[in-house]
């Protein structure tokens, strides 16, 4: 028991919201004319394809109502248009995307700032013909007279043609932009031209069920003709998810990668084609040193799971595992591992249960349930690495998962009822997050809302290799603090092509990047590079944003010193490769041996992965802390909907930048780009690196509470922390940490997505003026706001004073249908050392009775 644990906040007071004002946009548009001038041809255009594409299917497809998905791309948004679209017979909304960094034109620009980008969307629809003749009516009418009165309902249209820059079908490119399922095919044909290969095909989600039946039916029919097969099927109502798993054989694969313009990658119905099976681990064998674990005996652990890991097979009989894992294989994936394949998952169970073994922490007190979904994949070598199997949908895969702990799969009860976090750490590299959030994503932010769970993601590993355009001889030449430096700024350079990794960009999961730290003493060897002199985002830990530009990742931890080889040759242009295959530095974990009946072997091992599994661990830390404080301070208290959103906080509140924000602003910073250097820091290392040793115990100057409710719409909740009158008038540096965090249910189809929009206001900002750390803008558009503010002014304080956080609570995307519980985490602190008793003077004021008031239709 900590000698001074967090303290509960006092009831707060129910009051209305504050209500934001949004500010006017400055957006030059062009004129009614100009528009006739650019977009009529594109309706003709439009009209035209519709045509000819109704030619070609109508022979092969009698009674099918041919449709078109249509692409209506705006500057700015139109709010509501869907009920527009909603209002034409035969037009189907589909969804809407927001697009940035779009270029400014002599039509569209910034009136203030003609050079800057512009933000827009994609409004998607489904139409056919008679919609299709509506809306060229209503386009015709609008031309030829703009102050015509639209009938009921539709004049959200004429707000569209005044921003509308463009409108085109979905096209061929659509559907294979960027999923890089032609690539993977060529990979996959270039190892053996007569494998089938498989893909998978995400259908339009169209609203009715006999619709979908009938869109499945023609693309099934289509892939048949090219003598391919559907293996499995997906529909997903909740997250608007229909896909098909689908096996072609290599010669109509060849046709497709040199002329992809047959009929199934023409079909209307068809959003995309991704590949299957690319979620899988390093592709080369680990070699090199593996050690014998000097690890003791420890107390095994009793009670329910609260960690959930979903990852490769683990060695469940590992000298460090044994008797502290709960394997959960229904699909028999054990039956397809050798000992030496039970890598990945024998890492990442490892350092859930120890933490970093250099580090010689007490294992988790509870058992981890792990359900692999992983197995080796086809591979020339020995050991194989794991992956995601192709024979599945990895959205299936994960909903029948998850579906199974808390539900049963209809065997048997619920597995594993007890989860309140499961740790995800793997990645797809080939869905770099793009605007568009992925199936994936989508899917455990439906699940962390319905089943009250913390996901916790790994932000991905980015490409290793880093381009210098340096000779050897140049690069060989530089001081290692001017090599870091050119390391930092290559890496942004490069930042577009090294996005978070699906599902990286969920709103209401914890996404993890990696720090280049570790533990391990060991020194490395001298044929090798460490990139950094100073501690900083690994250089393979991939950048955000999240959706609508939130802060993502979340935080960065210790993932490991990835090293790199020195280099060699005579090339101009260096590229320095990483080197994944020798003993120490790194994250060091427990690890099968290649010796039959060696149960004790350890490794060290670097990545994302590893800092994900690590925060997994402090959040299973964090909530037994959090059953000690309620059961010792509010013990009648019903608690339980609010220990996720708690634990979500408490992970988050002990972030900060620390010396890495500083040293990354000394390197980038420029005269032309200080206004945008908290946002590129913030993208690379989100809220910062977390202590969360702040969270399980206070000190005698930092008292740290916990403050929770539910609230519904147009709600707020105000939280008064006494102010200790030891700290009036008296100039001393001081920090005030804000983390409030909440699981938003999703709206899966509309731009906003994010369904509860909560935030909190500080109401004493004399106190500590100066704000830290990420962007203030991007920190309250995700579901985590978190904020640092420094001061060191002399305020008077009286007896009696409080600091006031309000938090507030309004819809965004769609209508709240039940009051959504949040977690708030506040601590006050002045540095060690101070004569200020900060703890026992908020203590003594604060002890009052908790009770928890349940939201209602007056804000009251």
């Amino acid at each position: 028991m900590p000698n001074r644990p967090l303290l509960l906040f006092p009831t707060p007071e129910s009051v209305e919201r504050t209500k934001r004002r949004s500010g006017a946009g400055g957006i030059h548009r062009p004129t009614h004319t100009r528009q006739g001038e650019r977009l009529s041809p594109l309706f003709a255009q439009l009209q035209t394809a519709f045509d000819e594409r109704r030619v070609e299917v109508q022979p092969t497809t009698a009674g099918i109502d041919p449709e078109q998905a249509v692409v209506i791309e705006t500057i700015g948004s139109i709010e509501n248009f869907a009920n527009a679209v909603k209002r034409i017979n035969g037009l189907e909304w589909m969804g809407e995307i927001e697009v940035d960094e779009i270029a400014p034109d002599t039509d569209f620009y910034d009136e203030d700032k003609p050079e800057k980008e512009l933000t827009g969307r994609l409004y998607l629809v489904m139409t056919n013909q008679e919609a299709l003749n509506q809306m060229l009516y209503l386009w015709s009418r609008y031309q030829t007279d703009p102050e015509m009165k639209f009938q009921r309902g539709l004049t959200k249209f004429r707000d569209v043609f005044l921003c509308l820059k463009n409108i085109r079908r979905w096209g061929v490119q659509d559907r294979l932009k960027e999923t890089g399922v032609l690539d993977v095919w060529r990979e996959d044909l270039a190892y053996d031209n007569n494998q089938v290969v498989c893909v998978e095909v995400e259908l339009w989600f169209r609203g009715s069920e006999d619709k979908r039946q009938a869109t499945q039916q023609y693309v099934t029919e289509l892939i048949s003709r090219l003598g391919g097969q559907v293996t499995g099927q997906c529909i997903i109502h909740e997250i608007t998810y229909h896909s098909l798993l689908a096996e072609v054989p290599a010669n109509a694969a060849q046709r497709i990668i040199e002329h992809p313009d047959v009929d199934l990658i023409q079909c209307d119905s068809v959003m995309f084609f991704r590949p299957v099976g690319q979620m899988a681990t390093g592709k080369k064998p680990v070699e090199g040193n593996l050690m014998d674990s000097e690890y003791e005996e420890r107390p095994l652990p009793v009670g329910a799971p609260i960690i959930a890991i979903l990852d490769g097979l683990p060695l469940t009989n590992h000298n460090l595992l044994a008797d502290r894992l709960i394997i959960d294989d229904p699909d028999d994936y054990a039956s397809q591992y050798s000992v030496a394949e039970r890598v990945h998952g024998s890492s990442m169970s490892s350092l859930v249960v120890h933490g970093d073994l250099s580090c010689d922490e007490q294992p988790l007190t509870r058992p981890v349930y792990v359900r692999p979904i992983m197995k080796p994949i086809q591979w020339l070598s020995s050991p194989r690495p794991e992956g995601i199997p192709k024979d599945v949908l990895v959205v299936d895969l994960i909903h029948r998962a998850v579906r199974r702990m808390f539900d049963g799969d209809g065997t048997g009860g619920a597995a594993a009822p007890s989860i309140k976090v499961i740790n995800l750490s793997i990645a797809d590299p080939c869905r770099q997050f793009s605007q568009v959030m992925s199936p994936l994503a989508r899917l455990l932010d439906w699940l962390s809302v319905k089943h009250e769970t913390l996901f916790v993601i790994s932000v991905g590993n980015a490409s290793p290799d880093i381009k210098t355009d340096m000779s050897k001889n140049d690069l060989s030449s530089l001081s290692d603090n001017d090599r870091e430096k050119m390391i930092v700024k290559k890496l942004y350079e490069n930042m577009r092509h090294r996005k978070l990794l699906s599902p990286a960009e969920s709103i209401n999961g914890i996404t993890v990047g990696a720090v280049h730290a570790d533990s391990a003493t060991a020194p490395h060897p001298d044929h090798l590079l460490n990139l950094y002199k100073n501690v900083l985002p690994s250089p393979i830990s991939s950048f955000g944003s999240g959706y609508r530009r939130s802060v993502k990742p979340d935080l960065v931890f210790p993932g490991g010193r990835l090293l790199y080889e020195k280099p060699v040759g005579t090339t101009e242009k260096t590229v320095l490769t990483a080197n994944y295959f020798l003993g120490a530095p790194g994250i060091k974990v427990a690890s099968p041996s290649n010796v039959a009946g060696d149960l004790n072997k350890t490794a060290y091992s670097c990545g994302t992965s590893n800092s994900a599994a690590l925060i997994s661990r402090s959040a299973g830390i964090c909530y037994d802390s959090l059953i000690n404080i309620f059961e010792d301070q509010a013990p009648n208290l019903e608690y339980e909907p609010f220990m996720v959103p708690l634990l979500k906080a408490m992970v988050v509140h002990g972030c900060s930048w620390d010396e890495i924000g500083p040293r990354l602003q000394t390197i980038l910073e420029t005269p032309e780009n200080s206004r945008q250097l908290k946002k590129w820091i913030t993208q690379w290392l989100g809220y910062g690196v977390p202590d969360v040793t702040k969270v399980l115990d206070c000190t005698e100057q930092r008292a740290s509470l916990l403050g929770f409710g539910q609230l519904d719409d147009e709600q707020a909740h105000v939280f008064s922390l006494p102010l200790p009158m030891s700290l009036g008038a008296r100039r001393e540096w001081r920090r005030l940490t804000v983390t409030l965090a909440w699981l938003s249910p999703v709206a899966t189809n509309t731009q906003r997505y994010r369904t509860a929009n909560l935030w909190f206001e500080v109401n004493g900002e004399a106190l500590a003026s100066q704000r830290q750390d990420a962007d203030w803008n991007a920190v309250r558009r995700g579901t985590v706001q978190h904020e640092v503010f420094e001061g060191e002014r002399a305020v008077p304080i009286s007896n009696g004073d409080v600091l006031s956080i309000k938090v507030n609570c309004r819809k965004d995307a769609a209508k709240i249908n039940e009051p959504v519980s949040y977690g708030l985490v506040v601590s006050l602190e002045v540095a060690e050392g101070v004569d200020i008793a900060i703890y026992e003077e908020v203590r003594t004021q604060i002890a009052v009775p908790i009770q928890i008031q349940q939201p209602t239709g007056d804000g009251t």
